[in-house]
């Protein structure tokens, strides 16, 4: 038995096809994409764009209980101060909220999530298998004296989902919560394929490693932090870190809001050196909820086609839904077409959750899931656009 659905436009992944219907079978595997004059009878005709499922590449699925709980703009020192002093729930409230955020996400389109963990608390959930994920389970300690015990503290995490679950990292946090000693521990671990990391996220990380100044300085005071050991290196954040990796891994560099040309110059040349393959992860309504600022778009764009997108948490977003990220993309980018942007939220998503095999497009054997965009004029979404799961 076969399902044949045809559209108003039908995207593939990579681009557009026109005048064609898309044939799976029952389960929702793809079959086939052909042109109308040979899909034969039994097609259902649905109004809109029929995409393949999205790819949530950056999300803190346990944080969905601080939904509403952290104030709009207040920077990003003070939101990691609010996240780390506010996260402490009852456990009943956070898995609650859990289901809810996850149920949010599978009626929004998605259909698989990088998902960062610093603890346990996801496992029940995803065991459900609704949806697929990659388990980024966080490693963080700037001061040298603690990198063994934290990496241990993340690698228990780490076999706790191993057991249950086949795709996992260990992951360092950002590069002003990690040591040198803690990045050389990721980078050698061997169950890492792929990689993830805050990056540049506020002008202060590129002060603070630059010239040892700025916002971040009063985060370690108020956490109590002793950074005495702490010498700036003279050069961007992302000058700094990138060269801890030198083994053959993706990397997701995840907002992106303070990478300069230099920097992206810099790490196309790491990465070839070393193997790397760079994805640039955007998060716009999260970095517009924490300081009301937009990373450099185009020029990511003419540096990199390797751009994906993520919804961040709940702690810093009112959904989680990638369609209004696209959404806001095209608002602020206006020169950005659809196709650039369902193709970043679907095949370059599944290409750096190493999930291209079986998600992302509409290509045979494939499952990706099949989503409906209502809501599109001109190929330009409508503030109202919406979209939700057809298969």
């Amino acid at each position: 038995m076969y399902r044949k659905f045809s559209a108003d436009h039908i995207f593939n992944g990579y681009s557009f096809r026109q005048q064609e219907v898309l044939i799976t079978d029952t389960a929702g595997v793809i079959v086939d994409l052909v042109c109308e004059q040979e899909a034969g009878d039994n097609i259902e005709k649905l109004n809109g764009i029929l995409c393949p499922g999205f790819i949530n590449v950056h999300c803190h699925l346990e944080l969905s209980h601080m939904k509403g709980l952290v104030p709009k703009h207040t920077g990003l020192v003070d939101f990691v101060l609010a996240v780390v002093n506010e996260r402490h729930f009852e456990e009943a409230e956070i898995l609650s909220a859990i289901e809810i955020a996850e149920n949010e996400m599978l009626q929004n389109g998605i259909v698989a999530v990088g998902d960062i963990c610093n603890n346990t608390l996801t496992i029940a959930q995803k065991m459900k298998e609704r949806l697929w994920y990659h388990n980024f389970i966080e490693a963080s300690g700037f001061p040298p004296a603690f990198a063994e015990l934290r990496f241990n503290r993340a690698l228990d995490i780490y076999h706790n989902y191993a057991e249950k679950f086949p795709r996992n990292s260990i992951v360092p946090h950002a590069p002003y919560s990690v040591s040198p000693e803690i990045f050389a521990m990721i980078n050698d671990f061997a169950g890492n394929r792929i990689i993830t990391i805050h990056n540049q996220e506020t002008a202060a990380e590129n002060d603070f490693f630059e010239k040892g100044t700025g916002d971040l300085l009063r985060m370690y005071r108020q956490m109590g932090i002793d950074i005495s050991f702490f010498k700036p290196s003279g050069k961007s954040s992302l000058q700094t870190w990138l060269p801890h990796f030198t083994k053959e891994k993706k990397m997701i560099l995840v907002h992106n809001v303070f990478t300069s040309a230099a920097d992206l110059s810099f790490s196309k040349l790491h990465a070839a050196n070393c193997k790397l393959q760079t994805f640039f992860c955007l998060c716009p309504n999260a970095n517009l909820y924490i300081s009301n600022m937009l990373p450099d778009v185009n020029m990511l764009m003419q540096h990199s086609a390797n751009i994906v997108l993520g919804t961040d948490s709940l702690a810093s977003n009112d959904q989680l839904c990638m369609l209004e990220e696209m959404k806001t993309l095209q608002h602020h980018f206006k020169e950005l077409e659809l196709s650039t942007l369902l193709q970043w939220s679907t095949s370059n998503g599944s290409r750096a959750l190493q999930m291209d095999n079986m998600l992302g497009s509409f290509e045979k054997g494939k499952k990706p899931g099949l989503v409906l965009i209502e809501g599109v004029e001109d190929l330009k979404l409508k503030k109202d656009a919406k979209a939700k799961r057809i298969l």
